[in-house]
């Protein structure tokens, strides 16, 4: 069944969503010409990784993380410990797909529950999972693993596989699923990125589950018949960077466009966020994959990133090692090997430099020291910190704007 949702949304917790709450400013169109942050350098923690993906701290400050030929590592006291971690679940390393994001059950410190994202099946025939295990005391191996959620279709090819994990304050947990890929790959009959406005798929979704993998309850689609009850939100190409606001709980998502149209969005449950319909996005071989770039029913995205920066890992900045850049987001870029720091009052991004990284950046965080890591992707990938400079201010540009269109 087909289930479409283009003028309203009543089902959002308690209420209904009018075309009015849905509108937005226009958004900030940024381009590759923005500049380069001054006083801040890098420093290898640790090299030696492939292709990593993803990176979850542990309450001893050793760290986690995923490597996407299907590896889990661990670094403690600064080094990377040899074994990768034994009771790892098979995945399928394909193109895009493999282990993908870890996260720590936020009573990880009484019950060493980890979850972790992966691909799974063949070229011709795979999916999403999220799987949950213990972590042992030694850190050496996983144990009880078992999976509590599968996108329950399946698509061909090793392209937009989503991924990415956030937990919210109420015990819910986020999952992105991509769209499952671009033309000529089908699904019911037509190109399957038209999965994303079928509320009878997760393809192109955000799902809120529960510790569990279940659907979480109130989510906004939960009494809409044919709809899949783990919907948050739909109409996304490849969510693969989630943050969180602690102080005023907005939820941030970075998103893979095609050619151009990368988009970061400010999201709200049960929203319809366009794509394929409403998108800046151009085709590979040329023309745009729609006419229409905005929506009453669609929120305008925050920022649209043309030519596309391949934004992959979204950190919200809440600490004080960095003056001037405390609630900020800081997005990977995978195309341009930099991360972006995207500069917000409120809800109102007012604009934008570069950390030039030089080579792809696949998950940028904060972690519990409050300096912000990144992720390199390649083969002998690298754990970076970023630093200050001595004697330098990292102050927000005075009067730097990003022109509105």
């Amino acid at each position: 069944m087909r289930i479409r949702r283009s003028i309203f949304l009543t089902l959002l917790f308690g209420g209904s969503l009018s075309l009015g709450s849905v509108a937005s400013a226009a958004p900030v169109e940024s381009t590759a010409d923005v500049p380069e942050a001054s006083g801040w350098r890098t420093e290898v923690v640790v090299d030696g990784l492939e292709h990593p993906w993803s990176i979850a701290w542990l309450p001893d400050g050793s760290a986690l993380v995923t490597e996407r030929p299907g590896r889990l590592r661990l670094i403690r006291d600064g080094a990377l410990v040899s074994t990768p971690i034994a009771g790892v679940p098979d995945v399928l390393a394909h193109g895009q797909g493999g282990l993908m994001d870890v996260a720590l059950h936020p009573d990880f410190a009484t019950n060493r529950l980890i979850y972790l994202t992966y691909a799974v099946g063949s070229k011709e025939a795979n999916r999403t999972l999220l799987a949950r295990a213990r972590l042992e005391e030694d850190g050496a191996r996983l144990s009880n693993l078992k999976v509590l959620f599968r996108n329950p279709d399946t698509k061909k090819g090793g392209a937009h596989f989503g991924s990415r994990l956030l937990w919210l304050p109420d015990g819910s947990l986020l999952m992105s699923l991509g769209d499952g890929g671009n033309p000529p790959l089908s699904f019911d009959g037509d190109f399957i990125r038209k999965q994303a406005q079928n509320l009878g798929t997760d393809f192109g979704k955000l799902v809120r589950l529960t510790e569990d993998g279940k659907p979480f309850p109130g989510n906004p689609f939960v009494a809409e018949s044919g709809a899949r009850p783990e919907i948050y939100t739909f109409g996304h190409r490849n969510i693969q960077g989630l943050a969180r606001d602690p102080a005023s709980g907005r939820v941030w998502a970075s998103e893979h466009g095609a050619r151009g149209g990368d988009e970061l969005n400010l999201i709200r449950p049960g929203q319809n966020y366009g794509w394929p319909e409403v998108t800046y996005s151009m085709e590979y071989f040329g023309p745009a994959i729609s006419d229409v770039h905005s929506r009453s029913d669609v929120p305008d995205p925050k920022v649209v990133w043309t030519p596309s920066i391949a934004p992959s890992g979204l950190a919200f900045y809440s600490g004080d090692r960095y003056p001037g850049w405390t609630g900020d987001l800081f997005s990977g870029s995978l195309s341009f090997g930099q991360i972006r720091h995207v500069q917000l009052d409120g809800e109102r991004v007012v604009g934008e430099e570069k950390l030039t990284i030089g080579k792809r950046v696949r998950d940028v965080r904060q972690g519990p020291d409050g300096y912000l890591y990144v992720l390199t992707d390649e083969s002998d990938g690298a754990l970076l910190r970023i630093l200050q400079l001595p004697a330098t201010s990292l102050q927000r540009p005075a009067g730097q704007e990003i022109e509105r269109r």
